[in-house]
């Protein structure tokens, strides 16, 4: 089957009531979470993975899908309107969307944001369409070295994307592969780190952990801060922009495509540092840099579309390599599972309906987006006045739900609560939470493959150096590393300076 037999088949699974309407609800609840500050698209999925139970694997992962891309287009409507990022890749568009909306701009900055993350989505999904299957075909070729230093790869890229303390994050990502070790052996199947307890034997279920890490954690300190918003504007009109707009705009959303997709096919990239990249570039080839903040089109448009693309980039190495390169992948990845899915290499092989179907749901979800983001933005409007105190208890009712609904057992509740109390702790020192996700997910693959390749070693460690794929791997993280030290040492010695 070529790719576009494959992507009619897919469009043939989901153009369907069904899929066509958890696609929907999935968008509809992204957008929604992108809009209300302090919610954001991972603590949705957290919230939400356990209503997609029920589902058939496509119905699942459209939804799920679409809620994260959604919180992309979502956030950038409270960035403009209230400067108030809905999450965390919309903390750059709060720096001229939100100047744009006082000068009486509100509508093009919405409207710009909107076409650049449809515009960036959708090339981005052309791209994913015909590699997904391409390197698919070329991981059925590797065996358990291989994939030891390709997991290998996503945690050390994990670590280097992190913003602060280097030591912070691998005792995060430590901490998270730890937790991973508490239940069976992957290997033998024996129980190890249980203490004779039958709640520790079955290990750290995944969801309430990122439901208590990111869903409770995010209540907690929204608690605390009490958020205050005032919309700049209650009327919303000339959405379309201009001539002028479109010749200051086209560049940088083409800049922020290939820049977002390719942070997104990177283990550790995220669409928050596609945006970043994305402004600090518009700034550095732009005439006038001293007017990025006071409300230039190109800051809006640039990381707009970075976001949006590192989206669909972040899909390549879970679909064809099994891999996820962020948290929110990860929990994908935990959904397929549970679906009785494995995403990786074989995933096409055995699964092409589910397969083919996620990916033709993301251009669907891609149009629904635009539908939703242009004609309804009076309504996201409307709800960004919906205070926090109201909100919070219904949240953590279905955290408290989901959480229990998992295995219907009590001691998930206990861990979801235990982790909530932690991520919040956690972010009070600066902690960030995500290498813990991805150490939880990532660490029983890494065992897994690195004990299979001892077993069929007769050098032991020198299986890694004598085949030249994982040799070649090996060389790129050496690379990285030393890379990310310099880098890093550069940093400190400007500050130093600088202080």
């Amino acid at each position: 089957m070529d790719t576009l037999d494959g992507l009619i088949q897919g469009f043939g699974v989901i153009l369907t009531p069904g899929n066509l309407y958890y696609c929907f609800i999935g968008s509809l609840i992204g957008t929604l979470t992108g809009v209300l500050p302090g919610i954001g698209p991972l603590a949705a999925l957290s919230l939400l993975l356990p209503a997609t139970y029920g589902l058939s694997p496509v119905e699942s992962i459209a939804m799920l899908s679409a809620i994260f891309y959604g919180a992309m287009y979502g956030g950038s409507i409270t960035s403009i309107l209230v400067n108030i990022p809905g999450e965390a890749a919309s903390v750059v568009t709060c720096l001229d969307g939100y100047q744009m909306a006082r000068k009486g701009r509100a509508g093009v900055a919405l409207g710009i944001s909107a076409i650049g993350s449809f515009l960036a989505g959708t090339v981005s999904l052309v791209i994913l369409t015909y590699l997904s299957p391409t390197l698919a075909e070329f991981a059925v070729r590797l065996g358990p070295p291989e994939y030891t230093v390709l997991v290998l790869l996503g945690l050390i890229c994990t670590l280097m994307m992190i913003h602060g303390s280097l030591i912070k994050g691998l005792v995060m990502l430590a901490l998270g592969a730890l937790l991973a070790a508490v239940g069976t052996d992957v290997v033998t199947g024996t129980e190890r780190f249980a203490f004779g307890s039958v709640n520790f034997a079955a290990g750290f279920d995944l969801v309430s952990v990122v439901i208590g890490l990111f869903g409770v954690s995010e209540i907690l300190s929204n608690i605390e801060e009490t958020l205050h918003s005032q919309v700049v504007t209650r009327r919303i009109s000339n959405l379309w922009p201009n001539r002028a707009d479109w010749r200051a705009s086209w560049a940088p959303m083409l800049r922020g495509t290939g820049l977002g997709f390719g942070l997104g096919l990177v283990p550790g990239g995220s669409p928050v540092t596609a945006s970043f990249l994305s402004y600090a570039i518009e700034r550095r080839v732009a005439d006038k840099p001293e007017e990025f903040g006071t409300g230039r089109i190109e800051g809006v448009a640039g990381p707009e579309a970075a976001n949006n693309a590192a989206v669909a980039g972040g899909m390549i190495p879970l679909l064809s390599l099994g891999i996820p390169g962020n948290p929110v992948t990860a929990l994908l990845m935990g959904a397929l599972i549970i679906q009785g899915v494995q995403p990786g290499p074989m995933f096409l092989s055995q699964h092409p309906d589910v397969f083919w179907g996620v990916i033709a749901s993301m251009y669907v979800g891609n149009v629904i987006l635009l539908i939703l983001n242009l004609p309804l933005v009076g309504l996201w409007v409307q709800l960004l006045r919906v205070p926090y105190q109201v909100l919070f208890p219904i949240i953590l009712l279905l955290a408290m739900v989901g959480s229990y609904s998992s295995n219907k057992n009590m001691f998930d509740l206990w861990v979801m609560l235990g982790f909530g109390v932690f991520g919040y702790v956690a972010r009070k020192f600066r902690y960030e939470l995500s290498p813990l996700v991805l150490g939880l997910v990532l660490a029983p693959m890494f065992e897994q493959s690195l004990r299979q390749a001892m077993v069929m070693s007769p050098d032991g460690l020198m299986i890694f150096i004598n085949r030249p794929m994982s040799l070649a791997v090996l060389v790129l993280i050496a690379a990285i590393v030393v890379y990310s030290i310099i880098s890093r040492n550069k940093g400190r010695t400007i500050n130093e300076k600088l202080a």
